[in-house]
């Protein structure tokens, strides 16, 4: 069955999310702060003037926006809650803090919509192949309204109630920011002491050191390319949440610590913010020339 779906935020992430829906042959409504990138979407979707726009009316809206902040302005600021419909259902996409998705929850069900925190990883290369792995929050009865329609952008997994999807999704940031961190530690070290880095990455593939990390990042520091599936600025915020998340709960995390001030040095260089996660071997090799 064909539904109306707004969404908001048209970005690295969300214009191939759209697409996809819109291919499935789903009526689409989007919306983007800044209007031009939404403009690109006008042959498969309908751009609207505000987000409340795209939510009135909609069967289902999606959220795929910065962060916390900017995702509470748009959905409770902008009007977009207040749009929506009784029995609709709001499905933020976007990797914000738990307890925003678990405040917004709360207020869209007091409107009678439905509310799912539904962050997402994989990158570019996975929304494009609708092969994202989706970590949801939020109530069984909404998870199966959504599940079909989430297929369509990747692999869904109810993980509990509403902010445990975004608690997962910190759990999933921690591993990919140590992660690459590690990678980009040990490339650095083993091309000092002479190694072809192209040659190791692949030394290293079926060994205890594999992982898709290895595979996709590992590439991208051998071939110099940082062009950003996943921002870098992005990943310091995501590690910033999990920190502040371990210590509300009396936690420490000295690996994740460690990394987040890489990443806030690598953002901190000229465009680093922009640059891809992986660009941490840039900042590796910033600090050795200076």
């Amino acid at each position: 069955m064909a539904l109306k779906i707004g969404f908001l935020g048209t970005g690295l992430m969300g214009t191939p999310m759209i697409r996809r829906l819109a291919a499935a042959g789903h009526q689409i409504r989007v919306w983007n702060r800044t209007p031009d990138r939404a403009a690109a979407l006008s042959p498969v979707a309908e751009v609207c003037a505000t987000a409340a726009d795209a939510a009135r009316d909609s069967d289902m809206v999606i959220s795929m926006l910065l962060d916390g902040p900017v995702t509470r302005d748009v959905l409770e600021g902008l009007g977009v809650i207040a749009a929506m419909g009784k029995g609709g259902l709001l499905i933020n996409m976007a990797s914000v803090e738990p307890a925003t998705d678990i405040a917004l929850a709360a207020k869209a069900r007091a409107k009678g919509a439905g509310y799912l925190d539904a962050p997402v990883s994989g990158g570019v290369a996975g929304a494009e192949a609708g092969a994202l792995a989706i970590l949801v929050g939020g109530s069984e009865a909404d998870f199966v309204r959504a599940e079909p329609f989430l297929r369509l952008m990747g692999r869904p997994t109810r993980i509990g109630e509403s902010g445990a999807g975004q608690a997962a999704k910190l759990a999933n940031q921690v591993i990919v920011g140590s992660t690459i961190a590690a990678v980009a530690e040990a490339f650095w070290l083993a091309e000092a002491a002479g190694c072809d880095l192209g040659l190791l990455r692949e030394a290293l593939r079926g060994g205890f050191a594999d992982s898709r990390i290895l595979d996709l990042h590992g590439k991208r520091m051998v071939d110099g390319n940082f062009v950003p599936g996943g921002r870098a600025a992005l990943q310091l915020k995501d590690l910033d949440n999990a920190l502040a998340l371990a210590a509300e709960k009396g936690l420490t995390l000295p690996v994740s610590r460690t990394a987040r001030e890489g990443y806030a040095g690598l953002v901190a260089m000229p465009d680093g913010a922009d640059l891809d996660h992986a660009a941490y071997f840039l900042w590796l090799a910033e600090g050795a020339r200076r």
